[in-house]
């Protein structure tokens, strides 16, 4: 990507479990706090990417005219779990083209009584007609498919799942975004109630209410205005591969990973700390597996010798992951990314010491029976 164009000010409104404020309001909050930290006016912000579950029936355009901006440039990304990569993808492009000059990229999300239900009853056709009429209601299910596959056919058990998630509990101790801090053993993630076989509670990521967003601008600008800023050095997005897998055990990154570090010009063995979208443990497996950590398959084994925390070997989801923060909607799409600026300009809650180069990864958008898109950046200091 173009290394005169850079990411700043990641920012979040804080994660609540429950709110009668709506989508609208925590993506202003989001606004709100970009404009603070950056001390760019709002008139400034020219450029704008957009994501939410819940902003429906409004779109981008009300969004600006409840915000009181007019920009030149105005992307709506409903991807889940690739949008925060994907908007940096494309903010960076409009920067470079002369499309905008600061864009600014907000996700948020809100959860109040109905909320997931009527997101889960209105997600797709696919989800409507072929899921909730049957009482499948959510993603727990299809990732309880998915996760038993895996363990059959790769011998995973489920203390390796609690590897991931009790490692992500503890970087997320610190880390006063987090929803979840209170201290997790292995004891406590398989002595869970089941929620669907072979998930269980702790296998779960919990929906709330937030936002998270960052700008892009050059670094011309950044210098002048005294922010701290990351390069992106690659990324990659897919959409719909392997569609003809029976079964989800292998995503997009798989197709584009040597691309994604020949142009980073790093590796796998490289990053100082990889921040996967973990709405459920098997997914974070799947993506060290696409992105070359390991072979397929092989995640079980290759992370069972691995201290995740943020003062271990393989620093993963430094900031407690979804896991423990929560997933704030569209919102869960940004925050492997916001933490990873924060890991590379020395402010995270878990600090990585000399952290320069971060891998994100993306997962999102389940219809039925797999997760749809997915994407992965390389962020350096």
């Amino acid at each position: 990507m173009n290394s005169d164009i850079v990411l700043v000010c990641p920012v979040t409104e804080p994660y609540v479990r429950r709110s009668e404020h709506d989508a609208a309001w925590f993506m202003g909050r989001v606004l709100s706090r970009l404009i603070a930290a950056s001390g760019v006016g709002k008139a400034d912000i020219d450029g704008l990417c957009l994501s939410s579950f819940t902003l429906a029936p409004d779109g981008p355009a009300p969004f600006l005219q409840y915000a009181g901006m007019s920009v030149r440039m105005l992307d709506w990304i409903p991807t889940g779990g690739a949008c925060g990569i994907m908007a940096a993808r494309r903010a960076i492009r409009a920067v470079a083209a002369g499309d905008a000059e600061i864009v600014a990229c907000l996700a948020g999300d809100t959860a109040n009584a109905g909320s997931f239900r009527d997101l889960l009853e209105g997600f797709s056709v696919f989800s409507r007609d072929a899921v909730y009429p049957y009482g499948a209601g959510g993603p727990n299910a299809s990732f309880a498919l998915i996760t038993d596959h895996y363990m059959r056919k790769y011998g995973a058990v489920r203390e390796d799942f609690g590897h991931l998630a009790v490692a992500q509990r503890r970087n997320a101790q610190g880390n006063p975004n987090a929803l979840l801090r209170s201290p997790m053993t292995m004891e406590d993630y398989l002595g869970a109630r089941p929620v669907a076989s072979p998930i269980h509670l702790l296998d779960c990521v919990m929906p709330c209410a937030g936002g998270d967003g960052f700008l892009v601008m050059t670094r011309a600008r950044a210098d002048a205005l005294g922010l701290a800023s990351v390069r992106l050095l690659a990324s990659i997005e897919r959409h719909n591969a392997f569609s003809d897998d029976p079964m989800q055990e292998r995503g997009g990154w798989l197709l584009d990973r040597d691309a994604l570090w020949s142009k980073a010009g790093v590796g796998p063995q490289d990053m100082d700390a990889v921040q996967t979208y973990d709405d459920y443990p098997v997914i974070s497996m799947l993506q060290f597996e696409g992105l070359g950590f390991c072979g397929q398959g092989e995640a079980a084994s290759f992370l069972r010798g691995r201290d995740l925390t943020a003062t271990g070997d393989l620093p993963h989801n430094t900031g407690g992951g979804q896991l423990s923060c929560g997933q704030a909607g569209a919102a869960g799409g940004y925050l492997g990314l916001v933490e990873a600026m924060r890991q590379l300009t020395g402010v995270a809650t878990s600090q990585v010491a000399r952290a320069r180069h971060v891998l994100v990864s993306g997962f999102g958008m389940i219809n039925y029976d797999r997760g749809l898109c997915t994407a992965a950046a390389v962020l350096a200091e």
